[in-house]
C-alpha cells in the first residue's frame, strides 16, 4: 500500500465520525476499525460501475453489520455512487438519503437493506445461489453472462445469531464457491469483550461447515486483504476471511465497547481531521483520484462485458432472449388456460391444489425456484428440474432442512439478485421463526412467495404446539405483505396470480391441511384479487352479513342455508386477503359490505384484524386460546367451529 491508500483510509475514518459527530447518533467502532476493509474493496476489489449501479453482473456487497453505516455512506460517497457530502452531513437525519441503517431504495450502491443482525449472511448464500445458477444456465462459448461474487462484511454480533448459523451451514453444503464472507473480527461487542459469552474455536467451527477459512492478523496492511481475497477467488469453497482489526481505531477509547455506539468527544473527531487536514467533510483530490483511477478499469470490464453480451447474442440468440426474459420478469403465464381448472368434484386440501398450482408455474416460468424447510412431502412446496446443489446448480428444488429463518432470508438474497421468484414454505404456526425475514421482505418490496400449510386447529392431533391461533394476526400486522387465506382450490389459483402481479410486495398463502369443497365456480374471473368478495348473494332483503376466510367460509355457506330456516337472510362474503380488500375503493367496499346491517366474521385463530369490520354490537367467532390435541373434527367441535354450534350463536345474535 502507498500513502494515498493510507490518507484514504484515514479520510474515510474523518468522514465516518464527522457524520455522526452531526447527526450526533451513530456507530463509530466499525467505522474506525473496519475503514481498511471499505477501502479495500471500493479500491481495490469490486467490480461495479457506479454510472450502472444496477449492472447484473456486477460483484454484490452485502453490509451485514449495518450500524457501520457512516463508513458505507462516506465510501459510496468516494467511490463516486451519488452520495453527495450534504448527503454526509444529513447522516440519521428526517428524509435524508443516508438513514440510520442501509436502505436499498434509499441510497445508490446499497444492495441490500441491512441492520438486523444475522440478516446478512444468508442474504449473501441468496445470492450466490441465485449467481451460480444463472452461471451454469447461461455462460458458454467462453463468454460469461453471468460471473460475479459475493462480498458480505459481518461482526462478532451477526456471527452469534442463529441465522446465521443456519445460512452458514447450508451455505458449506452447497458449495457456493463465490461467495467471500468478511469478519470484521475485534473481539468486542456492545456490552463487553465477545469471550465473555462467546469462547468457540472460529476456525474449527467454519471450515467444519465446509469453508476455506483464512485470517488476516494486520488489517492496517491492504496488501494482505488483497492477497486473502484473491486466495479466496482460487478457491472451490465458499471462503470466510477474518479480519483482526481494533473498534474505534485512533479514538481515545480504542479497544473498548465504550466506542461501539456511541458518539465520539469533539477532541476526537478533531484529532482525526487533523490526520489528513482541511476544513470538516473536505476530502483530498488525491483520494477522489485514487477512486477514479479504479472505476476507470471497472469502466473498461464493464465495456468489454457489454460487448461480450454482443457476441452471445450473435452466437447464441435463442439462449440469449431466454436470459433476457428471465432476468428482465419471465414469460406471461395465462391463469386460466396454464393452471388446472378446478370444479366442484375437487375436494383436496388447499396445500394440495397450491402443489399443483406451484408446479405448473415452474415448469412454465424459469424464475421460480425455493423448497420447504424439510417439509415438502407435507406442504407440497417443491421446486423444479432436481435439487440444487454443488453437483447440479439447474436443480430449482432447495433442500433447506430444517433452517425456517434461514430459509426465507436465502429466499431475500435470491429476489435482491434478481431474475428469480424465490419461495419458501413450513408449516403455518412455525411462521414465528422468520417473521423478521418477512418483514425484510416487504421493507425491501421484494417479490418473495410464503407458502404456509397446516393454517388452522384442524392440524388436529399434534396438538396446541402446531396449531397457528396468532399467527395470521402477526402477519397481517406487517406493512406492504400480501396476506392471503383461501378458501378452495380456485381462490387458490388466484392467490398465485396476485403474487405474480403484486412485483413491489412479498405474497403469503395460508393453506390447509385438511381436505375443503370447492366452493367457487373457476371462471377466470380473480376474486382474490379484491380482496373479498360476495360468494353468496342473500335471499330476499339483506338481514346479516357472514364474513369468512379458508376454510371457514365452507361452513358460512352452510350455516346460511341454515338461518333460512330461522327466517335470517345472509350474505356471505368470502374475504381472502384483509389488505388487498383495504385497498379497494370505496364504493367497492360498500357494495361488499353495506353500512347498517348486522355482521358476523368467522375465523378459527384469533381474527382481531376482523374487527376492524366489525361495530360494536356485531359477533366475530374466533378462538383465543391455543388448541388441543384430538382428531381434527373433533377438535374443530370442540371449539364450536361446525354447523349447529355457529348458527345457534348466530339466531342468539340476531335475536338481540
Amino acid at each position: 500500500m502507498d500513502r494515498i491508500d493510507r490518507l484514504a483510509i484515514d479520510t474515510l475514518r474523518t468522514l465516518s465520525v464527522e457524520e455522526i459527530e452531526a447527526a450526533n447518533s451513530g456507530h463509530p467502532g466499525i467505522a474506525l476499525g473496519a475503514a481498511p476493509i471499505l477501502y479495500t474493496l471500493y479500491a481495490k476489489v469490486l467490480k461495479v460501475n457506479p454510472k450502472d449501479p444496477e449492472w447484473f453482473n456486477r460483484d454484490r456487497f452485502i453490509m451485514g453489520a449495518g450500524h457501520g453505516s457512516s463508513l458505507l455512506y462516506a465510501t459510496l460517497h468516494l467511490a463516486g455512487f451519488g452520495v453527495t457530502i450534504d448527503d454526509l452531513k444529513n447522516f440519521r437525519k428526517l428524509d435524508s438519503r443516508t438513514p440510520g441503517h442501509p436502505e436499498i431504495h434509499i441510497t445508490s450502491g446499497v444492495d441490500c437493506s441491512s441492520g438486523p443482525l444475522g440478516q446478512g449472511i444468508p442474504a449473501a448464500v441468496g445470492m450466490a445461489i441465485a449467481e451460480s445458477q444463472l452461471a451454469e444456465r447461461y455462460n458458454r462459448g467462453g463468454i460469461d453472462l453471468v460471473n460475479h461474487y459475493t462480498y458480505v462484511l459481518v461482526g462478532d454480533g451477526d456471527l452469534q445469531e442463529g441465522v446465521t448459523q443456519e445460512a452458514l451451514s447450508l451455505g458449506g453444503h452447497l458449495g457456493l464457491n463465490k461467495l467471500i464472507i468478511l469478519f470484521d473480527s475485534n473481539d468486542i461487542q456492545l456490552d463487553g469483550r465477545v469471550d465473555e459469552c462467546n469462547t468457540e474455536n472460529m476456525k474449527q467451527k467454519i471450515e467444519a461447515m465446509g469453508y476455506d477459512y483464512q485470517i488476516v492478523r494486520y488489517t492496517e496492511n491492504i496488501d494482505e486483504i488483497v492477497s486473502a481475497i484473491n486466495r479466496a477467488k482460487e478457491s472451490e469453497k465458499p471462503s470466510f476471511i477474518e479480519l483482526k482489526t481494533t473498534i474505534g481505531k485512533g479514538s481515545s477509547a480504542e479497544g473498548t465497547n465504550k466506542v461501539h455506539g456511541s458518539p465520539l468527544s469533539a477532541d476526537d473527531v478533531a484529532h482525526f481531521r487533523e490526520l489528513i487536514g482541511g476544513n470538516k467533510f473536505d476530502v483530498s483530490n488525491e483520494v477522489y483520484n485514487r477512486f477514479i483511477e479504479r472505476n476507470e478499469q471497472n469502466a473498461r470490464t464493464y465495456e468489454i462485458e457489454m460487448n461480450n453480451r454482443f457476441n452471445y447474442q450473435m452466437k447464441f440468440s435463442g439462449q440469449y432472449e431466454e436470459y433476457e426474459d428471465q432476468i428482465m420478469g419471465g414469460k406471461t403465464v395465462d391463469i386460466r388456460y396454464d393452471l388446472p381448472h378446478y370444479d366442484s368434484n375437487y375436494k383436496k386440501a388447499t396445500r394440495v391444489s397450491s402443489g399443483e398450482i406451484l408446479t405448473k408455474l415452474s415448469e412454465a416460468d424459469m424464475r421460480f425456484i425455493g423448497g420447504s424447510a424439510d417439509l415438502f412431502s407435507s406442504t407440497k412446496a417443491k421446486g423444479v428440474d432436481g435439487d440444487f446443489t454443488k453437483f447440479n446448480r439447474l436443480g430449482r428444488n432447495i433442500r433447506f432442512g430444517v433452517r425456517e429463518h434461514a430459509m426465507a432470508s436465502i429466499c431475500n438474497g435470491i429476489a435482491l439478485h434478481g431474475g428469480f421468484l424465490p419461495f419458501c414454505s413450513g408449516f403455518f404456526v412455525f411462521s414465528d421463526y422468520l417473521k423478521p425475514a418477512v418483514r425484510l421482505s416487504a421493507l425491501m418490496n421484494l417479490q418473495v412467495l410464503y407458502l404456509f400449510s397446516h393454517d388452522s386447529i384442524a392440524v388436529g392431533e399434534d396438538g396446541p404446539t402446531h396449531q397457528p391461533i396468532e399467527q395470521i394476526t402477526m402477519l397481517r400486522s406487517i406493512p406492504n405483505v400480501n396476506v392471503i387465506r383461501p378458501a378452495d382450490a380456485v381462490e387458490v389459483k388466484e392467490a398465485y396470480e396476485v403474487f405474480l402481479k403484486y412485483q413491489n410486495r412479498p405474497t403469503v398463502i395460508v393453506l390447509t391441511r385438511q381436505d375443503v369443497e370447492t366452493v367457487r365456480i373457476d371462471d377466470g374471473d380473480n376474486m382474490v384479487m379484491h380482496g373479498a368478495y360476495v360468494i353468496k348473494e342473500e335471499r330476499g332483503d339483506l338481514d346479516l352479513i357472514i364474513m369468512a376466510t379458508g376454510s371457514e367460509v365452507s361452513l358460512a355457506l352452510k350455516v346460511s342455508e341454515a338461518l333460512l330456516d330461522a327466517g335470517i337472510n345472509a350474505r356471505v362474503v368470502s374475504m381472502p386477503s384483509l389488505n388487498l380488500f383495504d385497498e379497494q375503493s370505496e364504493a367497492y367496499i360498500e357494495s361488499v359490505l353495506p353500512r347498517g346491517v348486522k355482521r358476523v366474521a368467522i375465523e378459527a385463530d384469533d381474527a382481531t384484524h376482523m374487527y376492524k369490520y366489525l361495530g360494536l354490537d356485531d359477533l366475530l367467532i374466533n378462538i383465543d386460546t391455543f388448541g388441543i390435541s384430538g382428531k381434527a373434527s373433533l377438535v374443530m367441535d370442540y371449539f364450536g367451529f361446525n354447523v349447529d354450534e355457529v348458527t345457534k350463536k348466530i339466531e342468539k345474535f340476531m335475536k338481540k
